[in-house]
């Protein structure tokens, strides 16, 4: 399954209690396909996964799919350190019509190669669902090694790898060894044009929750053989690459997104809003990038 080039890694709106604002998230999304999304991740890391509350991600699933009415492929965020539970809430957002699922590597637990195949094999037994594995090996601790990427390409619902490590060389080796129906996504905006010149596919971001359309468009140059023109836009967006990752995800995209009239909310404990300096200097990189 195609998922598109530009998949936004989506924030989860808030209201000012804290609860799960559905208004808010309707006009998001309305923001995000409005502006270069080709496809969204629903209750990812970057939508505060780990502090949404089963039923919070199930209403959520439910709505986002009502409002974008098959627009765009949606994948679930259903991934957990418990196997069993990630079945559930897998299965669960099949029911709910969601496009397909992103599995993130089991983190805290730390399993071995052979247990991470498992994990993933049981839970694609359990659904007819596309599936992304998501491999972040900062969060989750464990890295998604080549040869454990491959033996799992081979179960034919695991068709699709975001990659958020920063190992070039094993990225190229997994898309030398994968079918070619096998997709790979960069999942550091930093990193999205030096790795499509590997051979990704496209990128999970967060930045396009702000530049979207100018992701999209440096993608679509390098594919048709801009790579000056792409590269030029890449150096253009640097800052705000790095300015949406300078405080823990997804303090800076929430308060960037506030910054462009775009109220989400803030972020749940543990995680804390930028202080003022931080603001200023977040609105500083984006007032100069233009």
């Amino acid at each position: 399954m195609d998922f598109g080039r530009v998949i936004t890694a989506m924030v989860t709106p808030f209201d000012k209690d804290g609860f799960v604002d559905y208004n808010k998230t309707t006009e998001l999304i309305e923001h995000l396909l409005a502006n270069g999304t080709d496809g969204l991740v629903v209750s990812g890391t970057t939508g505060e996964s780990p502090t949404l509350l089963l039923e919070e991600k199930l209403k959520l699933f439910e709505h986002v799919q009502k409002v974008v009415d098959n627009r765009v492929p949606i994948l679930a965020g259903t991934g957990d350190n418990s196997t069993k539970s990630s079945i559930l809430l897998t299965k669960e957002a099949e029911r709910l019509g969601m496009d397909g699922v992103l599995l993130v590597a089991p983190y805290y637990n730390k399993p071995s190669q052979q247990g991470l195949y498992e994990h993933f094999k049981a839970i694609a037994k359990e659904t007819n669902l596309p599936i992304m594995l998501y491999n972040i090996p900062g969060r989750s601790v464990v890295n998604l090694e080549v040869d454990t990427v491959v033996k799992l390409s081979q179960i034919d619902n695991i068709v699709s790898l975001k990659e958020a490590g920063k190992n070039l060389d094993q990225v190229a080796e997994i898309l030398k060894k994968v079918d070619q129906q096998f997709s790979v996504y960069s999942g550091n905006d930093n990193l999205t044009l030096p790795l499509l010149s590997i051979g990704v596919h496209g990128v999970v971001s967060v930045a396009s929750h702000i530049i979207g359309n100018e992701i999209k468009k440096m993608i679509d140059l390098y594919i048709n053989g801009n790579v000056t023109e792409a590269a030029a836009i890449h150096r253009d967006q640097l800052p705000i690459f790095q300015a949406l990752f300078s405080q823990p995800s997804p303090a800076p995209v929430k308060t960037a997104l506030e910054i462009f009239g775009i109220d989400v909310g803030g972020v749940r404990l543990p995680l804390v809003e930028l202080t003022k300096e931080e603001k200023e200097s977040l609105f500083n990189i984006l007032k100069g990038t233009g």
